[in-house]
Parts: structure tokens; sequence; C-alpha cells
């Protein structure tokens, strides 16, 4: 895949409430956003050369392995930036307790609570290129989290920043409800047949947008022997 152009970025998918009245953390973007403009998203963004070489719980082989398929960037890079962005986005945390002396810029106050990232919490669950002709194109990893992983108070969104508005929990049966991205409505999808089915991932879905003939393949992969 010719990655001219694309960035690499991270989205976190956090859901509460799964078996009885499941739900996902969304909030909207604002009306002048170069990228998906008042739209209702998942918290995420682009991947920072800050979230490499981080102290974090390790990551499950079964999701190293599929991340580093078709991919330069270091699977814990990708799965540190899904936890960045929810806690730059939302001011929630999702770490494990530990000393962390030496953070660097970007991680200052999320290593001030006393936490490192909590990779384990994730599970890789989606990939999407922005479709060619956007203003801005992402390589975007979606992770999916569970709630009850959270180090933090899940409605407690005191400390996001201004990046998304009227954060909240929506839940999935009324998610269509909101103005959504067409790849957001394609995750939900999948979700929500994911919680009906209720087993491990057999494949991850890759939208590539960059060959009409194959828009849709499935990332394997089994844990290095």
């Amino acid at each position: 895949m010719d990655k001219t152009g694309i960035r690499d970025a991270s989205t976190i998918i956090v859901l509460r409430d799964r078996d009885t009245r499941p739900a996902v953390l969304m909030g909207q973007r604002g009306d002048r956003a170069a990228f998906m403009p008042g739209k209702f998203v998942f918290p995420g963004g682009a991947v920072d050369a800050n979230d490499h070489d981080l102290p974090a719980s390790p990551l499950n082989p079964v999701d190293r392995t599929r991340l580093l398929g078709e991919s330069t960037v270091p699977p814990e890079a990708l799965s540190a930036a899904a936890i960045r962005e929810l806690w730059e986005e939302t001011g929630l945390l999702l770490g494990q307790p530990q000393h962390w002396p030496d953070p660097p810029q970007g991680w200052r106050g999320f290593a001030g609570t006393g936490h490192i990232p909590h990779l384990s919490a994730l599970t890789f669950f989606f990939r999407a290129v922005t479709p060619q002709g956007r203003p801005r194109r992402f390589d975007a990893r979606f992770f999916l989290a569970d709630a009850a992983a959270l180090a933090s108070d899940p409605d407690d969104f005191s400390g996001a920043e201004d990046e998304l508005s009227h954060l909240q929990w929506v839940p999935l049966s009324e998610a269509r409800r909101f103005d959504l991205p067409f790849i957001t409505q394609v995750v939900l999808a999948e979700l929500v047949s994911h919680i009906a089915n209720g087993a491990a991932l057999a494949s991850v879905p890759f939208f590539r947008n960059d060959d009409e003939a194959h828009l849709v393949s499935r990332l394997g992969g089994r844990p290095p022997l």
C-alpha cells in the first residue's frame, strides 16, 4: 500500500455495560475541524514520535502479530497512541499503577497520575485507511477496551481537552441517531456482531480504500512460536 500522505493513527472504542445495555464512549468534533467536522467519533488521533519505547504492560501476542502486518510502526506505539488520545480527549485513564520517572512530552500528565499505559487491556479490533480525495488521510487502527479496565471514574471528563465536545456514553441501540462517519457506522456494526457472537476475534477487518476490487481484507495472525 502506498503510504504517501497517509499518517498512522490510533482510535479507541471503550465499551461499557457489555452484558446489559452496551454503550461506547463518543464525542463530537468541532464544526471547523479539518477532519470529519461536526461528526460524532471515538477518541483517537495520529501516532506521535513520543509514543515509542514507553513502559507499558505487554500486548496480547495475537494482536501484536496482527498489528505487525503491513506496518512499519511498532505495535506498542500504535497501542500507546490510542491510550494517550483517550487521556487527552476525554480525561479517562487506561493505565496500570507504576512509577514513571522521566516520561516524554505528551505523557507527563498521564505519568503524573502514577500509571503506565495498560496495553494488555486493548484488543486490536479494526483497521481502515481514509478514502482518497479527503483533505487528510489516516491509516487508523481501532482498539477495543472495556470500561471496567479504566483506572479513573468513567463519568468524569473534567480532565478532557477541548478537541471533542458532548462527551458521552452512547448506547449501541441509539447510535444511529447521531451524525456518524461512514466508517464509524461500519465499526459499530462489527461491534454489535462481536458482542452477539461472544467469541474471540478470528480476524480483524481491514478497509484499505486503495483498491476497489479488494476493498476489504481480513488480518489474521497467530502468536509467534
